[in-house]
């Protein structure tokens, strides 16, 4: 599987491209504004975006969907619980100085145990609000004994997401990333919506947050 991240100011927030390296159908998660280079890797790798997938629709994670989807037509996809969020995400960008292209509408909402495919691989959709309502994880087992997982703003290399934004709360947080996140095993990476990546394993035993 091809893994490709950019970050990008002001927020260096992570966006990622997902491939199969057989054929090279694709999925962009996250888009934002490092969407440009991530655009010229589908492009000078040969790939065909399938869909566009939101972990939560803060500002920083949706400011480059409006341009994807002009450049690749792929469909978007959010749950459902965050597109009071993502309908405002103009308004989000005004509350901290910036401006962004308002998202277009979501071509779909996540719907329980529907696997998303992209070649040989599948994307399972995980509820895991907390640090919005619509929070999800994304994960991918690219083989028997490899989990990647794509958490948004869930849950960083040493820290968590923070629960002070509309529909944050902690206490679900913590459940969030205790129930599902860890339930995927030690081995698990973690990519997160900003810093660089982590294990379950790391997180739990090292994360202050998450320390009995």
């Amino acid at each position: 599987m091809i893994i490709e991240s950019r970050a990008k100011a002001p927020f260096l927030k992570n966006g990622f491209l997902l491939a199969c390296e057989d054929t090279r159908q694709a999925v962009l998660i996250d888009p934002g504004d490092e969407i440009a280079d991530l655009l010229a890797v589908v492009e000078r790798r040969g790939l065909t975006v399938g869909h566009i997938l939101l972990t939560h629709a803060h500002m920083d994670h949706v400011s480059g969907v409006a341009e994807a989807k002009r450049r690749t037509g792929a469909p978007i996809g959010l749950h459902r619980d965050d597109l009071f969020l993502y309908d405002r995400a103009v308004q989000q960008g005004a509350m901290f100085g910036y401006t962004l292209e308002q998202p277009p509408a979501p071509d779909f909402f996540y719907a329980p145990d529907q696997p998303l495919v992209f070649g040989r691989h599948q994307i399972r959709v995980r509820h895991t609000p907390g640090h919005s309502p619509g929070g999800v994880c994304l994960s991918v087992a690219a083989t028997a004994d490899e989990t990647h997982l794509f958490v948004g703003d869930t849950l960083f290399a040493g820290s968590i997401g923070r629960t002070d934004l509309p529909g944050g709360d902690y206490p679900t947080l913590i459940a969030s990333i205790r129930g599902v996140l860890f339930a995927f095993g030690d081995a698990a990476i973690v990519h997160s919506g900003h810093g660089p990546d982590t294990t379950i394993g790391e997180e739990r035993r090292t994360n202050p947050f998450l320390q009995d």
